[in-house]
């Protein structure tokens, strides 16, 4: 049987165990849990509500501010592609270096307080981004920003684990992807329209009543569940090696294409992270209480719900870095309607998503979460078909495709990952599941953007959204190099996607 009583021993799965269903051993866990912590069970909804509004706040915050970068960049005086980037770059890359330090500083300290410190860091952070009287302050105040939004993603996943039984926890994580996906499709607009009306400043501003109320209800609602607290040593040493090797490699993949892939600065950057990441294993297998506990990979469940969730990220990402360009570029729809046009993936994810978790919850992970990949890498094989003249009804039930696909696969695929690992490390299943999603993310940015650029999509394009006077010879030469290197973007995409669907199947349908 699992042996997972005493928080201070490592999860045991033995042969009668892992010859179980994923579906029967969370109804076993379920019952186990149960016993030890029946407070939980009552308050499930209320920490799902906590956590709904910090998830919200920090993904709306991820994507409000990008509709926003061109009216902080005309009111400071800078380009567009100059110190303003780093408004985006420095709130990602300290949310991707801290989050598994903080989801290990949860299995110790407790979810309650990090949630609070989480919220109060961000909150605090929205405000003085808002206040901010130069651009170099706004840069500090949103990797401050970052510091809280660290905090809350590395702790949610984790939060709705423990509250809700293993029979539900499909069920509760689809129904966090919604809230997620509203916080995405939600940003562009509510952003654009606070702007126009207001200014770039109260982007920020609108957290600040979010914020609160969250920090109210978690000081009045939330419990703290006895036992959760960890009394173990903490792992500086290790903590900051995993922060200087993922932020060498955060920064080499958010410059690699502005500086150059082989300029000296980004391949010395990719060898220090490369070098630091090495020595951070040989750091943590030499510690008694370390940062990641390494053994959690030999459970192949883990391992391969882990490395599918980050190709997963590293394909599909792309779709929302290159349309964009796609729709504004070559077929000139006006900023408006173009962000209009990328909500049918979050707004597909977020039907799907509770119903896949749902499924998971009875039938296991393994054929949805594989089934999911498979459509999205098919979703974006047919959004190869996108040409100069296609109509918007089918750029729209192509996105509706690859975001049933990922709909069908995060729910289930983070069900996995938060069930193969021991209520005692949960913080850091959930602070992988973040690390993964922004790692990825930053992938897919600097992969498909290189390959997009390389071809002479990224020029052309430039050269089409100018709407300089051309003959039609030049047009049509201009639209085909756009179009070539768009669709061969994607169609690398596609293939990570499919090794993604692979690793997913060799995950099996038992916890071994």
């Amino acid at each position: 049987m699992r042996q997972t009583e005493s928080p201070d021993e490592p999860a045991i799965e033995e042969e009668q165990h892992s010859s179980l269903p994923e579906d029967a051993q969370n109804t076993q866990t379920d019952t186990q849990e149960s016993a030890k912590a029946p407070e939980q069970q009552i308050n499930k909804w209320a920490v799902f509500g906590i956590v709904a509004i910090g998830i919200f706040m920090a993904t709306l915050d991820s994507s409000i501010v990008n509709i926003s970068l061109p009216s902080i960049s005309t009111y400071f005086h800078v380009p567009l592609n100059g110190l303003v980037e780093w408004v985006i770059i420095s709130y990602l890359v300290t949310i991707a270096s801290v989050q598994l330090t903080f989801g290990r500083l949860a299995d110790m300290l407790g979810r309650k307080l990090l949630w609070m410190v989480g919220l109060a860091v961000f909150t605090l952070g929205s405000v003085l981004c808002g206040a901010a009287p130069t651009l170099l302050l706004l840069v500090i105040f949103r990797a401050f920003q970052g510091i809280g939004g660290a905090l809350l993603m590395s702790n949610s996943t984790a939060m709705l684990t423990r509250a809700f039984p293993a029979r539900e926890r499909g069920r509760v994580l689809g129904l966090n992807s919604v809230t997620v996906s509203l916080g995405v499709s939600t940003g562009p607009t509510l952003g654009g329209l606070i702007t126009s009306l207001f200014s770039w400043r109260w982007i920020f501003y609108v957290n600040l009543p979010i914020g609160i109320l969250g920090l109210v209800l978690t000081f009045l609602i939330l419990k703290e569940p006895a036992g959760q607290q960890q009394k173990q040593k903490f792992d500086p040493l290790g903590a900051v090696v995993l922060s200087v090797g993922i932020l060498a490699i955060m920064f080499a993949l958010s410059f690699g294409q502005e500086v150059g892939w082989t300029s000296p600065l980004i391949v010395s950057l990719f060898v220090m992270g490369l070098v630091v990441l090495v020595g951070f294993v040989f750091v943590e297998r030499r510690v008694s209480d370390p940062i990641i506990d390494l053994k959690l990979f030999r459970n192949r469940l883990f391992a391969a719900a882990n490395t599918s969730g980050l190709l997963s990220f590293f394909a599909l990402f792309a779709v929302s870095f290159l349309l964009p360009f796609y729709l504004e570029e070559l077929r000139h729809f006006p900023t408006d309607e173009a962000g209009l046009l990328l909500t049918p993936i979050p707004l597909s994810v977020s039907l799907i998503a509770p119903l896949s978790g749902w499924l998971s919850d009875r039938f296991g992970s393994r054929i949805l979460s594989s089934a999911g990949l498979a459509t999205s890498a098919f979703g974006l094989w047919l959004l190869t078909a996108l040409g100069t003249d296609t109509s918007i009804l089918d750029i729209i039930w192509r996105l509706v495709i690859t975001g049933i696909g990922i709909g069908l696969f995060q729910s289930p695929n983070n069900s996995a990952v938060m069930g193969a690992v021991p209520p005692e490390r949960r913080g850091i299943g959930s602070g992988f599941l973040a690390t993964v999603r922004v790692v990825g993310q930053s992938l897919s940015v600097a992969v498909a953007g290189a390959v997009f650029a390389s071809l002479g999509a990224a020029q052309a394009g430039r050269i089409l959204a100018a709407n300089q006077p051309l003959s039609s010879a030049q047009l049509a030469n201009l639209q085909a190099t756009f179009l070539s290197g768009f669709h061969t973007a994607l169609l690398v995409c596609m293939c990570i996607a499919s090794v993604g669907v692979i690793t997913s199947l060799v995950r099996g349908n038992q916890r071994t």
